[in-house]
């Protein structure tokens, strides 16, 4: 499984807010797609909080367990 923790080098990533996501600042989590991976974030900590970086398959297989 290709997954790690990272903190840096996400500028210009940009960032889609899950649609399950309410306004009321409660559980929010944030999508980012680039050629090689994906970046989850909390997005309450943008900016400063850490990203979990996932391969492309390993989110889609991710995906596809948690649309069953």
């Amino acid at each position: 499984m290709s997954m790690e923790q990272v903190s840096e080098h996400m500028d210009g990533l940009r960032w889609f807010k899950s649609s399950y996501s309410g306004s009321g600042g409660g559980d929010c989590v944030e999508v980012a797609v680039e050629s090689g991976a994906v970046y989850v974030r909390d997005s309450k900590t943008t900016g400063h909080g850490p990203a979990l970086r996932v391969g492309r398959g390993e989110w889609a297989a991710f995906v596809a367990l948690a649309a069953e």
